[in-house]
């Protein structure tokens, strides 16, 4: 099909819209949704129309970019500019067959994803002095909302040590990334200073220590150790718990190294004074420095993750199946890696193209579990057990705030988690209207997507509801 001309006024407009859009929007959603667009700009200029890959794209960024590319294009005309969205047209499909898994086991942490010019090493594991994975760095990590503040602060840490932010505290859910950040603030240093000492070691192995160097008494070898680190990184400082001896040389270490000015970094499960069976002395100097949280991946991300980890292992995911697997794996970018590796292991070994079909096929046990597990009943349940109310609230007419949230609460998890129709939730919710049910659905929807202390809340309830 030929290009319509462009006036020369119009013949940038697409460039240049692309260019503000680049500095609003955060590169990883950009490169995954805004630059595979194909603009076709009117003779006029007054139009753009974009090809979209497939519907479940187009439906994507009709909701979540629609307003921005709209804006953006007008700035950059200096009038109104109409957008459309329109399908691609079709290629034929190139046959393409998944490569054999790859084992997992070097791997420290969770990896978000890995993002390589070229085919990806095997992770390989340096034992000898700092402990460090040398695939998990900052630049193979995803970026998104859940992990934008705790990345930054992450990164800062690893070009400037022993200034802000020091301790840094990170806290969050198993398998959201938190070792990948400590690992990528080791490697970073290194990677600017390769003379300094950096150790990366898990709380139970520091705990090991500790008790080898009483048993043996090799304190002074212990210390030389420890405090003469320019950078320390704990992983899981919950399990200092009830361990006397442990937290009062972790305390001296503490201490030790902030004031030689090196940096530590720690992760945990939960926030400093969440922690308990701790000392409140070794809680307070948690507390002292900055802590972030890392939050579980809103969809968008979980679907990004997904396209490029597949890239990474040398095949292809198609936007559709990654939208179907990432509504269906919400929990954490672990259990998403185990989705995929058994997605990509089903198409090669039944040599079959990565479809929504297969990847029903290949997940059919999780989709099973959660859907024999997760009933309308059960998250009413949950919900009302989670937020102190009666489970006849959720039936109930009363609409004061303390019932009536939670109430659109278990309204969107009924939606999201079982296959109940809205009028079919509705009818469970004390005879609701649809539309009663469509609005609590879409408005807790959009507020997870802005309101940390929510979006952790129904993790804890999906996590809950899952088992």
């Amino acid at each position: 099909m030929s290009q319509p001309s462009l006036l020369p006024d119009a013949s940038d407009l697409w460039q240049a819209c692309t260019e503000r859009l680049a500095q609003d929007i955060p590169e990883q959603q950009f490169n995954t949704w805004i630059r595979p667009l194909q603009a076709r700009v009117s003779d006029s200029g007054d139009r753009v129309t974009l090809a979209v890959a497939n519907r479940f794209k187009m439906d994507w960024i009709r909701a979540q970019y629609a307003g921005k590319i709209s804006a953006a294009l007008e700035a950059a005309a200096g009038r109104q500019v109409a957008l459309e969205l329109t399908l691609a047209p079709r290629e034929p499909a190139q046959r393409t067959s998944a490569p054999t898994p790859r084992n997992p086991q070097t791997q420290q942490g969770p990896v978000f994803a890995e993002l390589p010019d070229s085919p990806a090493p095997e992770p390989k594991v340096d034992t000898h002095k700092h402990r460090l994975n040398n695939a998990l760095t900052f630049a193979t990590l995803v970026e998104g909302s859940a992990n934008r503040m705790a990345r930054a602060a992450a990164m800062h840490v690893a070009h400037n040590p022993g200034q802000l932010y020091n301790p840094l505290f990170i806290y969050g859910g198993v398998g959201l990334g938190k070792t990948h950040l400590m690992h990528a603030i080791g490697n970073q240093l290194l990677a600017d200073r390769p003379g300094a000492k950096a150790l990366y070691i898990h709380a139970e192995q520091f705990v090991t220590d500790v008790v080898k160097s009483y048993q043996k008494k090799t304190f002074d070898e212990f210390k030389e150790r420890y405090h003469s680190l320019d950078l320390l990184l704990i992983d899981d400082v919950q399990f200092f718990a009830n361990k006397e001896r442990t937290q009062e040389e972790f305390f001296n270490a503490f201490e030790a190294l902030l004031t030689k000015k090196s940096h530590i970094v720690m992760t945990s499960d939960t926030y400093p004074k969440g922690l308990a069976d701790i000392h409140e002395r070794l809680v307070s100097r948690f507390d002292s420095g900055l802590t972030v949280a890392i939050e579980p991946p809103e969809l968008e991300m979980r679907v990004a993750i997904l396209i490029s980890k597949a890239e990474s292992e040398g095949a292809s995911m198609p936007e559709d199946v990654a939208f179907f697997v990432a509504k269906n794996v919400r929990s954490n970018v672990r259990e998403l890696e185990g989705a995929l590796r058994k997605i990509l292991a089903y198409s090669r070994f039944n040599q079959k193209e990565v479809s929504i079909q297969l990847a029903r096929d290949a997940l059919k046990d999780l989709l099973s579990i959660q859907n024999r597990q997760i009933s309308v009943e059960n998250i009413q349940k949950t919900v009302a057990d989670f937020y102190k109310i009666k489970i006849a609230d959720m039936y109930s007419k009363k609409r004061p705030a303390n019932i009536a949230r939670p109430r659109q609460i278990a309204m969107f998890l009924a939606k999201e988690l079982t296959q109940k129709s809205l009028p079919e939730i509705g009818e469970l919710f004390g005879g609701r209207d649809h539309t009663t049910v469509l609005h609590a659905v879409r408005k807790i929807a959009a507020e997870r997507q802005t309101v940390s202390e929510l979006n952790q809340q129904l993790h804890v309830l999906e996590q809950t509801l899952k088992g």
